[in-house]
This record gives C-alpha cells, structure tokens and sequence, in this order.
C-alpha cells in the first residue's frame, strides 16, 4: 500500500485523479488544497457518493496555501508519503494577464514549497517519485505540421505558462542538483465531468442546447479556427497511473535527458469549429456561430497548441476512447442530470463532507 500526496486534490484534473486512484488501488491518498477559483470542494463532494465507506477512509483533505511554507503541523499531518503528485496550480490564462504576480506567487513559489517538502522526504525515507504537471503552453504556438516533443526549446506567449515553465525548471534542478526522483508531464486541453463552465467544451455544450451562439477563435482572415489535441481527465489520470507503475529506465525513452518529461497527448487534433459541429450534431442541434480574430480578442493566447505522444506510444500508452465518444458520453452525462461543470451546493461545509465520510483537517479546527 502506497501513500500519494496529491496537491490541489479539489481541481479539475485532481479530483479525477484521486478517483481512479481510488478506484484503481488500494492505495491512500491525501489532497492538499487551499480551496480557491481553481479549487472547489463541490467535487469532492459529487464523487462521494460513488466511493463505498472503505474507499472515503483512504481520502484525506488537508488545507493549506503552498504560498507558504510546509510547516511542521501541516507534515504531521499529512504522514510520510511514497508519491507526490504536484497538480497545484493557478490555471487561467486570462487571469494570468490581468494578475501576473499571483501566478509566479502560486505556480513559482509554490512549487518551490512543495519541492523543499519533497526534498525533506526523499532525505528522511526516501520518496519514490515526485511529478510536477506542467502545461503544452510552456512550448508556446506551433506552426502547422510542428508537434513539440518533451525537450524543445520553450516560448511561452503569457504569463501562466511562464510560470508554469519556472516551475518546471525549478523541479528539473531539484532532480540534477539533490537526486529528486522528478517527471514532468506536460497535459494539453483537458476536458470532463465537473469542469469550470468558461471552459471551451461545456461551453458549448451548454450553448448550444439553449440555442446561443459560440465564439470560435480563428486567424486574421476569420477563416482558420484554432485547433486542439482535447483529451479527458480519465485519460490524463489512467496515463499518470501507468507511469507510476511502469519501470522505466531507458536514456532512450527520457531523450537524452536526465529527467524524464512525457507528453500526454489527446487522442486526434480537431480545430475548435470542427469540434462544435460535432456537439451540435450529438445535441440535434443547429450550430450558430461567430468566428472572432483571436489576437485581438485574445492577447497571450496561441491558435494551435501541439505536442508528439511518440514517447508515451512507444512505451505503451494511449488514449483508450476516442474523442468524439468522449464529447457525447459527457452529453449524455449533462442530459441525465449528472454534472457537466460544477454542480452548486449552497453554503457547502466541511461538516457535510465529513457527514459524508472524508476526511478533513484544517489548521484552524
């Protein structure tokens, strides 16, 4: 049985994360979380109900901002750990530009936090592995016909993936400087159940089914949509798994690098026009649309991000569903009342997720 620290367990990527490991092993998982825009205990709360009393035992909440240094109280807390898994992350590019000191603060000092924790660890027991999640954006926009593998050159456009990239050199250093046992991933356009409804899918998902119209990103000349490699949270979380459990210790398989990166790449790029005929299709709806210059509406944003999954090919792992039975099992999860972003529960308390079996520590109880 293995200990996973997981870091902002209440996000996005986090809690489906934590649910197949829950799902998948027996192993025990601790989330720490401030609970912020990105964070929400909402959906720790909507998984509840698909984990047995025994499964509930294995999640523990902890709160802290990673501002700030992990104290002793905090490490008490949290236990010894074999796997830390940094998913902790100010994550909203249009917010980055409007507040670009909150995200070196979050996604620099931060990580930088929680890499002294990691080293502190790895000194006292020994840590088996520490993976820093990181961003496509880091590489910046590729030209058609370019996909970025794991070691080229970065260029970040804005300052999330900016900081997102310090972060990322921040744990190599810590893997060539104190022998952390870091990999970087780097995750593109992830989609799924309980997302925040800004986002490109369950906008337009939701959209669409009322009869509105979507904005749709393209080129100058209004003709040239962006395009994506969307892939679901399963899948990002099924690919962390298989890392965690497969031996890899191949130059080859690294690229030459002393620390591992690997690209989890979504099944098939699709541009974002394409991928709203297919929701509309999927709704028996008409799509109403309005194509909009991004660099103007958008600055710091890229039209086409793209990254290579050969290494990740090569050592076995792909996507298992495709993407268009990803967008319409998603659909029919909206139309059968489950969640599509985040369901609203007035004045939720950590009394009701502790009702409901979690385990939850704050440092103010």
């Amino acid at each position: 049985m293995k200990n996973i620290l997981v870091t902002g367990g209440a996000g996005f990527i986090s809690h489906h994360l934590i649910y197949y490991l829950i799902k998948k092993t027996n192993w025990n998982i601790v989330s720490l979380d401030r609970l912020d825009y990105s964070g929400n205990l909402n959906r720790l709360d909507n998984i509840l109900s698909e984990l047995s009393t025994h499964e509930k035992s294995r999640v523990k909440v902890v709160f802290h901002d990673l501002k700030s240094e992990i104290n002793p109280w905090i490490k008490k807390e949290i236990g010894e750990v074999d796997i830390i898994l940094h998913l902790a992350a100010g994550s909203h590019v249009d917010r980055s530009i409007d507040y670009p000191m909150e995200f070196v603060l979050d996604n620099v000092v931060g990580t930088a936090n929680i890499l002294e924790y990691a080293r502190f660890q790895n000194d006292k027991n020994g840590l088996e592995r520490f993976v820093y999640f990181s961003t496509d954006e880091v590489f910046g926009p590729a030209p058609k016909g370019i996909d970025y593998k794991e070691n080229d050159r970065y260029n970040s456009t804005n300052p999330y993936s900016a900081t997102k990239a310090g972060g990322e050199e921040l744990a190599v250093a810590y893997n060539n400087t104190y022998n952390l046992p870091v990999y970087i991933t780097h995750t593109m356009n992830v989609f799924g159940e309980r997302q925040h409804p800004e986002k490109f899918i369950p906008m337009c998902i939701k959209k669409i089914r009322d009869g509105e119209t979507i904005t749709v990103h393209s080129d100058k000349t209004k003709t040239i949509p962006g395009t994506r490699h969307y892939i679901h949270a399963e899948d990002v979380a099924e690919a962390i798994y298989f890392l965690l459990t497969q031996k890899i210790n191949s130059e080859i398989d690294y690229g030459g690098a002393k620390c591992p990166k690997f690209n989890i790449v979504g099944p098939e790029e699709i541009n974002n026009l394409e991928l709203a005929q297919i929701i509309a299709d999927s709704q028996g709806k008409d799509l109403k649309y309005d194509m909009v210059d991004f660099h103007s509406s958008r600055p710091g944003h890229d039209l086409r991000y793209s990254l290579s999954g050969e290494k990740m090919k090569k050592l076995g792992w792909t996507p298992s569903i495709k993407l268009t039975k990803r967008i319409k099992i998603q659909i029919s999860d909206l139309c059968s009342q489950r969640t599509l972003a985040l369901k609203c529960i007035p004045k939720l308390t950590r009394q009701h997720l502790c009702s409901r079996g979690l385990q939850l520590v704050h440092p103010h109880n």
